[in-house]
C-alpha cells in the first residue's frame, strides 16, 4: 500500500491528461462491446482529438462506416507507465469517451472526446473539455522516459544526494529510492520499503521549459542537497575534534 502522495506545484489535471495522451505509445479501444488494442497507431490533434490508423478488417472501422450516424461511440484508455522499474508502475490512467468518424479513405478514424477522466493515485478527476482542448502537454513529456532511465542508471549517486532534501521520517525503513517522474515543475522520487512505498516531490524553483533548463534545475537541486549536508558534516567534524 502506498503512502499519501504530494503532487504540490505539479501540473493541473488538463495538462497532465494531455501529457499522458502525448507520451502514450498504445491505447485500448472499446466500441460496440468489443475491445481492440493498438500500438503505435495513434496521433493527437492540437485540440486533443485522436487520429487512429486501423486495419481494413478492424471491427472498429466497420462500425464507423455502418453506424446510422457514421459516428460509433467508444472509450479510449491510455496508461502512463513509469519508465524505471518500481512497485506499482502505473502512474496514471486516462479514459476518453466520445465518437469516432472516418477521417479519410485511408482507414484513419478521428475520435472526438465528450468526456475525459484522469486517474492518479490521489484519485480520479473529471477533466473540463474546454481546458483539455486548450491545454498543452508538459514540454518534457516526450523526453521523460529517457531522462529518468539515464538518471537512475548512470547517476545513482545523484539520486542518493537528492535524498538529503527529503524529510528523515519519509526515509524511515527505506530499502530503495528511485526517480519516478519528472515534469517542468519538479522531480518525484519513489521511496520503497519492504511492504509499502511513498512518493516525495522535489519542486524546482522555477519551471523548466526544455531539457537544457531541466539540467539547470537539477543542478540547483543537487547544490541544495550539498548545502543541506554541510551542517551535518561540520557537526561530525566538531564531534570528532572534541574527543
Amino acid at each position: 500500500m502506498g503512502d499519501t502522495q504530494d503532487w504540490a506545484a505539479g501540473p493541473g489535471a488538463a495538462e497532465r491528461a494531455r501529457s499522458v495522451l502525448a507520451a502514450a505509445w498504445s491505447c485500448g479501444v472499446t466500441a460496440d462491446g468489443a475491445r481492440e488494442e493498438y500500438v503505435g497507431s495513434h496521433s493527437v490533434t492540437e485540440d486533443g482529438g485522436v487520429l487512429l490508423d486501423v486495419p481494413e478488417d478492424s471491427a472498429l472501422l466497420a462500425a464507423a462506416f455502418c453506424s446510422p450516424r457514421g459516428e460509433p461511440s467508444a472509450v479510449l484508455e491510455f496508461a502512463d507507465v513509469a519508465p524505471v522499474p518500481v512497485r506499482q508502475r502505473i502512474r496514471a490512467r486516462l479514459w476518453l469517451a466520445g465518437w469516432f468518424a472516418p477521417a479519410g479513405g485511408d482507414g484513419s478514424l478521428l475520435f472526438r472526446p465528450t468526456r475525459v477522466v484522469l486517474w492518479q493515485p490521489s484519485g480520479a478527476v473529471l477533466v473540463d473539455l474546454d481546458e483539455f482542448a486548450a491545454a498543452r502537454p508538459d514540454p518534457l513529456a516526450l523526453a521523460e522516459a529517457g531522462l529518468l532511465t539515464h538518471l537512475a542508471d548512470a547517476h545513482p549517486d545523484a539520486v542518493e544526494r537528492l535524498t538529503r532534501l527529503v524529510r528523515p521520517e519519509s526515509l524511515h525503513a527505506a530499502t530503495r529510492v528511485t526517480p519516478l517522474a519528472v515534469d517542468r515543475h519538479g522531480l518525484t522520487l519513489r521511496i520503497e520499503r519492504t511492504r509499502a512505498h511513498g512518493d516525495v516531490r522535489l519542486t524546482f524553483h522555477t519551471p523548466a521549459d526544455d531539457v537544457t533548463q531541466l539540467t539547470e534545475r537539477m543542478h540547483a537541486l543537487l547544490a541544495q542537497a550539498s548545502a543541506a549536508a554541510c551542517p551535518r558534516a561540520l557537526l561530525r567534524q566538531r564531534a570528532e575534534g572534541d574527543r
